[in-house]
């Protein structure tokens, strides 16, 4: 038996490969995006990298708070303040998406994309977080619209492990 195989002799040894997916707050609880997950749960280790830019975007209108620019690596979050109210919607889609696969029964771990880099919070821009992980995974996906599919081929064009996915928003 080749060791890279993931049928289910490897998951009993425990050498089945990973797949890291990112996909952005508007899309994780469409159907057809839980469809994929089911998908890619039969042949790798799943881990998703949830966001929620317009969720963020939404809570800082809601307590009075600008929106900041967003740069190269993402939001730009100017206080402390800020940085735990992003992290707290982050969380919100996380254990929201954590119910959904729950509810299928689709084994993944779902994560988001803040570090906690000696107790400061940092935010990445989600595909600037799997650029990061890049070398980790045997695999990576980017979740996107079909009308984002094209822009995100060429922000990716250099990573041939990437893989662009599309899936309409319910």
């Amino acid at each position: 038996m080749e060791p890279t195989k993931n049928n289910s002799s490897s998951r009993k040894l425990g050498i089945m490969k990973s797949v890291l997916v990112k996909v952005s707050g508007d899309l994780y609880d469409s159907e057809s995006f839980i469809t994929e997950i089911g998908k890619l749960a039969e042949k790798y280790f799943v881990v998703i990298c949830v966001g929620g830019g317009k969720q963020i975007n939404e809570a800082f209108v809601k307590v009075g708070i600008p929106i900041s620019k967003h740069g190269l690596l993402g939001r730009q979050a100017s206080s402390l303040q800020e940085r735990q109210l992003a992290r707290d919607v982050l969380e919100d889609n996380k254990a929201r998406l954590q119910g959904l696969l729950a509810e299928k029964k689709i084994p993944a771990v779902v994560i988001i994309p803040v570090l906690d880099i000696g107790s400061v919070l940092c935010h990445v821009n989600g595909d600037q977080f799997l650029k990061t992980a890049y070398l980790g995974f045997d695999h990576l996906c980017v979740v996107t619209t079909p009308d984002r599919k094209e822009k995100k081929a060429q922000e990716f064009a250099d990573f041939p492990k990437i893989e662009i996915l599309t899936v309409t928003p319910d």
